[in-house]
């Protein structure tokens, strides 16, 4: 089986990781093929969310500490070679694929998420976790600096004096805590988890896609910039989805009272 499984059902794209027995540790070929698949899912028309979830009990454990304990035992890399390795092989480019895709992308956490783990889930647009899940952002355990984008994604969603707190003491936190600090934005029974998770995907993939991604791309744009110039990009943004298929049917839905279908044009 391979480490990281890709399927598209109802306009949705899921990619599983798939190392169960290694509570879906990172391998340089996941990596590699999840920014491929990424890839993939953002060029085909018919993908309108992506969700990104783990085999078995877990999310995502992070990288895989085994391997470095092996590496040690034969000699560390040198300073190049590690900045390298963190740069081409490593999540950062998951973190930076990403930003290449206009889709939603949803972070399905069915179990514990740790370190690069957290970091996978931090990347994405939403977050839903099992009522079980447990976060933990693990690096200073393993004498590691966060170098997946913890530093960049936490004190935006939390703050700097939590994000700090969650760094410095690599302390678990529930998906209850996670909810109420802001990095999920929801939490469902384990029993109906995966049900709960494509109803919330479905839901997203039956608006409007050109308008879902022209509200991704304006919210993104805007983090960066001051007032005027956001309501500028959205002024562009607002002149081309009024010119669309979609537009028209949910006017004409909204007038006669039905459920509109959209189409993507």
């Amino acid at each position: 089986m391979k480490d990281l499984e890709y399927d598209v059902a109802d306009h949705i794209a899921t990619l599983t990781l798939n190392r169960p027995e290694k509570k879906n540790a990172f391998t340089e070929d996941m990596l590699s093929e999840m920014c491929e698949r990424l890839q993939q899912a953002q060029a085909d028309d018919n993908v309108r969310v992506i969700v990104l979830t783990g085999a078995g009990d877990a999310f995502c454990s992070g990288g895989d500490v085994s391997r470095r304990a092996n590496e040690l035992e034969k000699g560390p890399p040198t300073v190049l070679q590690n900045k390298q390795r963190l740069m081409t092989k490593g999540p950062q480019r998951v973190a930076l694929a990403l930003t290449n895709v206009d889709k939603p992308v949803l972070a399905a956490l069915n179990g514990v998420a740790v370190g690069a783990g957290m970091d996978l889930a931090l990347m994405c647009d939403l977050r839903v976790a099992t009522r079980s899940a447990r976060l933990c952002e693990g690096y200073i355990r393993v004498g590691l600096v966060p170098g997946n984008g913890a530093c960049y994604f936490l004190p935006r969603m939390v703050g700097v004096g939590k994000a700090l707190e969650l760094l410095w003491t690599a302390d678990f936190i529930s998906s209850e805590e996670a909810l109420r600090l802001g990095l999920v934005e929801q939490v469902y029974d384990d029993d109906s988890f995966r049900e709960q998770t494509a109803a919330l995907a479905r839901k997203i993939a039956s608006a409007p896609p050109v308008q879902v991604r022209a509200i991704k791309r304006t919210l993104y744009q805007s983090l960066g910039t001051d007032l005027r110039t956001s309501l500028e990009l959205v002024s562009s943004h607002m002149a081309i989805v009024n010119t669309t298929d979609d537009y028209r049917e949910a006017i004409a839905a909204f007038k006669e009272k039905r459920q509109a279908h959209f189409q993507g044009k």
